[in-house]
């Protein structure tokens, strides 16, 4: 491990412990555009679809109307890292058959900190990018395996379970995906025994969700969630 990444772990594991608020429970968020706000990604590079100020594309313009911001100030937790990428997909297959192993849910569900509680929430790229579907394989993966969403979907969730003991996982699968990565991603959940929300008639805006959208992921997932 170089510097940089030791001072990258070393930061994400103080995030989540040096609170004063330390009888909350911290949440962890590996996501994709949906779940990004400028100013709280950690790393700060990447990718954002969400910002303060007015927009054409969103109404969506202060980090209190995100679907997180909501739901962790509605139940009293607390962000230890919102490691989320704009664009990424689950798999290393991105759009028009990029690599996109830099950005890949695979590749940054090892920074996640030090949680109590983990979302993911991803998939879409992979529908919308038209990502290879791949079979299903729960173990064994090679480096071709994880260009293709099925294997990759369970090596990150075998992954993140075994990198993460004793915390709670939950996937939020996005509603209007195609059937293959819709019923790919029940299925590798159920696998795992992992929870899972099945998201229904969200609000959008050029593919995105609004402030109304952002509201109804809230109280959509908030429904899987113990209350505390």
């Amino acid at each position: 491990m170089n510097i940089k990444k030791l001072f990258l772990f070393a930061s994400l594991i103080i995030a989540c412990t040096a609170c004063p608020a330390q009888s909350k429970k911290s949440v962890s968020i590996l996501g994709d555009s949906y779940s990004t706000f400028q100013g709280y990604l950690q790393p700060d590079t990447n990718y954002v679809w969400y910002n303060a100020g007015k927009h054409d594309n969103t109404d969506v313009t202060a980090v209190q109307q995100t679907w997180w911001h909501r739901l962790i100030s509605s139940r009293g937790l607390r962000l230890c890292v919102n490691n989320s990428f704009s664009g990424a997909t689950i798999c290393n297959t991105g759009y028009n058959k990029d690599d996109y192993s830099d950005r890949s849910f695979c590749t940054r569900l090892w920074n996640l900190g030090s949680p109590d509680i983990i979302f993911i929430f991803g998939g879409t790229n992979d529908s919308w990018a038209s990502s290879p579907i791949g079979e299903y394989k729960y173990s064994g993966w090679t480096k071709n395996d994880l260009y293709s969403f099925r294997p990759a979907m369970a090596y990150m969730l075998d992954n993140t379970i075994a990198r993460y003991p004793n915390t709670e996982i939950y996937v939020i699968i996005n509603d209007g995906l195609s059937e293959d990565i819709t019923e790919s991603s029940r299925a590798i959940c159920e696998h795992y025994k992992v929870r899972y929300v099945m998201l229904e008639n969200i609000d959008k805006m050029n593919g995105h969700p609004s402030v109304k959208g952002m509201e109804q992921i809230a109280e959509q997932v908030g429904k899987i969630i113990p209350n505390r």
